[in-house]
């Protein structure tokens, strides 16, 4: 039996992207997947938000990787329904064993230039969301007493500050405290707790965003969005993270921080 055979996986923001992508990797490994994406403009971006038929082709997808899923169209910050998908989730496949708190929202520009709503917004998802996920996920990995993986997205900006990019690091950042915090706590469940940062990936967030492009091209700020290494990362290479730290491979990982970033953080 390989790591994730029988073991159950939920997941936010699947409907494309990221997200996607982990959900249809842990099918084919074996897990069932409980998933859920909002599916509709959360705050005001500079890229298309993921939609309902987005959704429905996650779930077509897994399906036709021989997975089990359980997906709805709920908004993370929305705890009563989490906490009721994870009631269902658990209800059905008997179980929960990892959680990857993915989704997350970017909205771009100077600290004093940003509307009140891009920025309260970004810290509402990516922040409280993501502690409405824990909250909502640990009771039923504790109940289970499998111990098990807890894996949060931040990003290359949860480790180096970018500029224009207020709101987006501060959240990310706060994802790193959260997870070191919720580590500690429940080391005692034999659950661990890591972090992945990114750089850019090939997603709608990075390739269709009109205010990151128009970012790129300020000469004053140029330089801090120049990694070592060129190109741009696929959803599969954030996956290959995400799968080590939930399998037995990482057993011994806890409160870490794993970059797939190009070296960004380092220059």
């Amino acid at each position: 039996m390989g790591d994730f055979d029988g073991k159950v996986v939920y997941i936010t923001g699947i409907a494309r992207g990221q997200g996607r992508s982990h959900a249809i990797r842990f099918a084919e490994e074996g897990a069932a997947v409980i998933g859920l994406d909002v599916c509709r403009s959360v705050t005001a971006t500079g890229y298309p938000a993921a939609t309902a038929e987005d959704l429905e082709e996650t779930v077509r997808l897994v399906k036709a990787a021989g997975g089990s899923i359980l997906a709805r169209q709920a908004d993370t910050r929305d705890l009563v329904a989490q906490q009721q998908l994870v009631a269902d989730g658990v209800a059905q496949f008997g179980r929960l064993d990892l959680v990857i708190a993915n989704a997350g929202v970017l909205t771009w520009g100077g600290v004093a230039d940003l509307s009140e709503s891009q920025f309260t917004d970004v810290i509402d998802i990516n922040v409280n969301g993501t502690w409405k996920t824990l909250k909502a996920t640990i009771p039923a990995m504790i109940e289970a007493g499998n111990g098990g993986s807890i894996v949060i997205i931040s990003s290359v900006a949860g480790i180096k500050a970018m500029p224009m990019q207020a709101s987006y690091s501060a959240s990310k950042h706060a994802l790193v405290g959260l997870a070191h915090t919720t580590a500690k706590e429940l080391g005692q469940h034999r659950i661990r707790v890591n972090t992945v940062h990114p750089y850019g990936v090939d997603t709608p967030m990075c390739i269709e965003d009109t205010d990151a492009l128009a970012v790129f091209e300020m000469p004053q700020y140029r330089a801090h969005f120049e990694p070592i290494l060129s190109g741009m990362a696929k959803s599969d290479d954030i996956t290959d993270a995400v799968m080590y730290l939930c399998s037995k491979k990482a057993r011994f990982i806890t409160a870490s921080s794993i970059e797939v970033d190009m070296g960004a953080t380092k220059v």
